[in-house]
């Protein structure tokens, strides 16, 4: 028998609602207030089936997209708990969940809204859910929202929260978030339980399940549409017995809540009772994958496990470094950022970031660091200060799992910071120096380890998420020091089993060929066990002996990573022998080389600026190019291909929607300043044409559109954008007054497809020449050519794509 009971959950709200009389494009939370008998009667029929928690009607109750309603948050959601709270009366045991769905706008850096103002919003609508016994946070894709959402639920109410995220098949969110990058994001942040819901229908969720059971000890929650949209149809691909039993195949796998999406009603919720009822009774289980029991910390897409020695790298630290120093004192983020991207080309897995320096506002200045250097490095940072104030703030502003550097063995240190770590769910280092220094003997630094190890734990911080630095003295000054550090060391990893940090440059200070010692030291470190190092990743010998001892240590399977980092080896010999031949570096972008020969090395920087997302460099490069090139050439000869190698990065998956967005970003403060020479010099306007953009009548969702004209404007498409649920009509007089030769249509419910199939009739009945490219997650290529459309635009990047097909350019 199974020992935990699994707590059944609703089905899909939006479908059932049209079903009694929602108009297309009529807000469900309205509802709440003015149709209350039938939101009650939505929440009996899944009572009825079987469900003992069901969501509000409150998806999309937030102040964004209730704007224009008339009513307030506090009123929409007050009543929708009545309502639910008046069902579940009848239903003894029963409970009644806070729905909280996406604000409806982007994030910065991906929009403009700020993530305080995100909060802002989350925290109202949790205070007016107070009455509720759960609060749910579903159908998230961006992890900094998800974030947001989570801390305004944990930090203004003590219910227990749900979160569940949408995936793609890809297994990535709609912005690149990964399944293990929300696993050790959530669970850091409190959760009471994670999985997913909508998108999907639970044969593509499987392995995503699967995948969650692993990276995570919390309680699962699993909500799966019903199958695949059929847009023909209007329905969803699988029924409540197959959708039972699909679900039924993945309950083992730590599942507590299980209900149902899009597509789903009561018949689903009663198929699926009776499925869980069978499986609780049933003494069979498959056998399960093992836990993850390694710690990491992730960025909003990448996730680093502590698997294998991990760089991070050292540069982002005015200690030592004027230039730094001066960047900090006049906030030039360009040099920051240009020293993070530096390092992640050279090979660090995480980035410390380190802004302490004199007259300098720390908080302040790490805050905006850390936001600006997200928005253009995946890697994960560690957070480098010992003021409690500025690694909160800096916390809060970060979106993944950061590593906290540091805490120490002093009283003061351990319980200010420690509580801070627990509370945001980070990682954390500690340094084996207490109020008395640091102790020049191994078996000294092991008991400061020891007290860092045991308050820790004390707080509720696995040892696994510590990583001790037992501290590295310069050798020029205690020679025996050195030793004294590997011994310490060797000794924490194996008796205290937590990670080790060492800081390995600071073992040189003062003697002469200071990389040799470096590497030396480094080389020792690892064979005692070093799991991270902290060190300048440009170092070219530093980094070999990081390579050579992954692959010496069997950690590189095959030698790949080693065979290609050094693939065009050519050894210094060969390469100083008299009359041999001069070996040329590998060009790495070849677009970038081929503007560099063209345009010179300024067009090329430009370039670089736009594939990093460097916008306030790609401001300046631009603003001096102007005066010596034609405008038209930079936006043919570098802007474009710019924005087409960072496209082609998307399609291919090696980079993810921020990043496209940025690049777009950098692109768009490139045109303004062309535009304004242009404009100033009487020259024909930058814009490769006039394209009309809306989603159709019925449809509120206009997230998706909005980022396809981001990305339109800023290949030089002038963009005519009719917002959301536009009707009709609207639609084709802005296309017959604009003359526009391309009409971008979106659709995100099925329910709404055919508003789109008589906008692009009615487009055609007009005798207009226009042609129509549809997109939206509902949508196939086999129904955008049933419904007549031209184009299927499967993502903003292939919207743009059709774009210059059909305007020749």
């Amino acid at each position: 028998m199974s020992g935990n009971k699994i707590r059944i959950l609703d089905g899909g709200m939006g479908t059932m609602l049209q079903s009694l009389g929602l108009p297309l494009g009529g807000v469900p939370e309205v509802w709440n207030i003015t149709e209350p008998e039938r939101i009650q009667s939505v929440h009996e029929a899944y009572l009825a089936a079987g469900s003992e928690i069901v969501y509000t009607n409150t998806f999309g109750a937030n102040r964004y997209k209730m704007a224009a309603t008339g009513y307030s948050v506090s009123e929409l959601i007050s009543a929708a708990v009545a309502n639910a709270k008046k069902a579940c009366s009848s239903h003894p045991g029963t409970k009644v969940a806070l729905d909280i769905g996406p604000i409806g706008k982007m994030l910065a850096p991906l929009g403009d809204l700020a993530f305080e103002d995100a909060y802002d919003m989350f925290k109202e609508q949790v205070l007016a859910g107070s009455d509720a016994d759960y609060i749910v946070i579903e159908t998230m894709s961006d992890l900094y929202e998800t974030k947001a959402a989570l801390l305004a639920a944990k930090e203004n109410s003590d219910k227990p929260v749900l979160v569940t995220m949408s995936f793609e098949a890809n297994a990535r969110t709609f912005t690149g978030t990964g399944i293990d990058c929300m696993a050790l994001t959530l669970s850091g942040l409190g959760a009471d339980a994670i999985g997913f819901n909508c998108s999907l229908g639970p044969a593509e969720l499987a392995p995503m399940v699967r995948r969650l059971y692993e990276l995570t000890e919390l309680p699962l929650v699993l909500k799966p549409n019903a199958g695949l949209p059929d847009p023909v149809t209007n329905t969803y691909n699988i029924g409540p017995e197959e959708f039972a039993d699909l679900v039924g195949e993945l309950l083992p796998y730590g599942i507590a809540y299980v209900g149902g999406c899009c597509g789903t009603n009561p018949s689903y919720i009663a198929a699926l009772k009776k499925r869980t009822e069978a499986f609780e009774a049933s003494d069979e289980r498959p056998e399960l994958p093992a836990k993850v029991t390694f710690s990491g910390i992730c960025s909003s897409t990448d996730a680093v496990w502590f698997t294998e020695p991990r760089v991070i790298g050292e540069r982002i630290n005015p200690t030592g470094k004027k230039r730094f120093q001066e960047a900090l004192r006049n906030a030039d983020m360009d040099y920051i950022l240009s020293q993070a991207l530096s390092q992640v080309s050279a090979g660090a897995d995480i980035l410390d970031v380190n802004v302490g320096c004199p007259g300098v506002d720390e908080k302040t200045m790490m805050v905006n660091v850390i936001r600006e250097l997200q928005a253009v490095v995946s890697v994960p940072l560690q957070i480098d200060s010992n003021d409690p104030e500025v690694i909160e703030a800096a916390l809060r502003a970060y979106n993944g799992r950061a590593l906290v550097n540091s805490v120490n063995g002093e009283e003061k240190s351990l319980s200010a910071i420690l509580p801070i770590v627990k509370r945001y769910g980070a990682a954390v280092v500690g340094l084996t120096l207490d109020e008395g220094g640091i102790p020049p003997m191994a078996e000294d630094r092991f008991k400061i380890a020891e007290k860092i190890v045991s308050r820790a734990e004390a707080v509720g911080i696995p040892r696994k998420d510590l990583q001790i630095d037992c501290l590295t003295l310069t050798a020029g000054a205690q020679q025996e020091a050195a030793a004294e550090t590997v011994k310490a060391l060797a000794k924490v990893r194996k008796e205290l089993g937590t990670g080790a940090v060492l800081g390995v440059s600071n073992i040189s200070f003062g003697l002469p060929n200071r990389e040799l010692v470096n590497s030396t030291f480094l080389a020792m470190a690892l064979q005692s066990g070093l799991t991270l190092p902290i060190m300048n990743p440009n170092s070219e010998a530093m980094m070999g002996t990081i390579r050579a001892y992954r692959l010496l240590a069997n950690l590189d399977q095959h030698a790949v990573a080693f065979s290609e980092a050094y693939r065009d080896f050519v050894p210094a010999a060969a390469a100083k022998k008299p009359g041999a031949e001069t070996v040329a570096a590998p060009v790495k972008d070849e677009a970038e080389g081929k503007i560099r020969e063209e345009l010179g090395d300024k067009a090329a920087e430009l370039y670089a600026a736009v594939v990093s997302g460097l916008s306030e460099r790609g401001a300046n490069l631009t603003e001096e190019l102007i005066a010596e090139k034609d405008p038209m050439q930079l936006v043919n000869g570098v802007l474009i291909p710019a924005l087409d190698t960072v496209g082609a990065g998307y399609e291919k998956g090696r980079i993810f929607l921020p990043q496209l967005i940025l690049s777009a970003s950098v692109v768009q403060g490139a045109f303004a300043r062309i535009k304004e020479r242009l404009n100033k010099d009487g020259a024909e306007k930058v814009s490769k044409g006039t394209i009309v953009l809306a989603t159709v009548k019925g449809d509120i969702h206009d997230i998706g559109k909005n980022i396809v004209k981001v990305l339109l404007e800023n290949y030089g498409f002038t963009v005519i954008d009719l917002g959301k649920d536009v009707p009709v009509e609207a639609v084709v007089k802005a296309a017959k007054e604009s003359g526009a030769p391309l009409v971008g249509l979106s659709a995100l419910m099925t329910t709404t497809l055919g508003s789109m199939e008589e906008t692009i009739r009615a487009l055609k009945e007009a005798g207009l020449s226009c042609k129509t490219v549809v997109g939206g997650a509902v949508l196939t290529p086999e129904y955008a050519a049933r419904i007549g459309a031209d184009y299927y635009g499967a993502d903003a990047k292939a919207t743009v794509d059709i774009a210059k097909e059909v305007f020749h350019c």
